[in-house]
């Protein structure tokens, strides 16, 4: 069986446009079969858009598992001086993102990326966005949050999405220990939105 978080070139195509509405924004993206959330923005995305969109997080933007681009193209369409890396392990999510930013007219702004993780993140970044992949594993989702602190500059910030069903609590308590602090943004229908803080001590 075919996981969203894994690359399964076999599987049938099956497009599909979806719409949705977050802060006065209004973005129609691009889905497939063999993607997370195909059918419709999840939940979780649109908590965590509402939250962030208003923040300032800076000229250098990366989202990490990014899918079809929800999160990452969303930012770029509303921070117009914003570059946004957009990375990803599946390659049917990352050509569904590629085709979402030229319908968007965001190619220049925006990079996209197929990695395992960080492996072909260079950064530094300002931000970093985090919708984990929570079937994938903490050994997959751990790594993301463990790792981001290297890939950010002094002072800047790691922000997740998840669930208090999924693992939130221990989640921020895990971040909190590599970046000693975290911070609760905001709590939706069960979802928690967390910001941590590469201190440049």
């Amino acid at each position: 069986m075919s996981h969203y978080f894994q690359d399964d070139p076999n599987l049938a195509s099956n497009y599909k446009m979806i719409s949705f509405e977050v802060n006065g924004l209004t973005m129609n993206l691009l889905t497939d079969n063999g993607v997370f959330s195909k059918n419709r923005v999840d939940e979780g995305s649109l908590a965590f858009l509402k939250v962030i969109l208003p923040l300032n997080l800076g000229n250098n933007i990366l989202d990490l598992g990014c899918g079809y681009g929800t999160i990452g193209l969303t930012l770029a369409m509303a921070k117009k001086e914003a570059r946004v890396t957009l990375a990803d392990i599946n390659a049917r999510a990352l050509n569904m993102c590629k085709k979402n930013a030229e319908a968007l007219n965001l190619g220049q702004r925006v990079t996209i990326l197929q990695s395992d993780i960080y492996e072909k993140i260079e950064g530094p970044y300002d931000s970093i966005v985090v919708n984990p992949p929570i079937r994938a594993g903490k050994s997959v989702t751990y790594r993301m949050y463990e790792e981001a602190k290297q890939y950010l500059i002094d002072g800047g910030s790691l922000f997740i999405v998840i669930r208090k069903a999924q693992g939130a609590l221990s989640a921020s308590q895990y971040i909190e220990s590599i970046f000693g602090n975290v911070k609760l943004l905001d709590r939706h229908k069960g979802y928690h939105i967390y910001q941590a803080v590469k201190s440049n001590k």
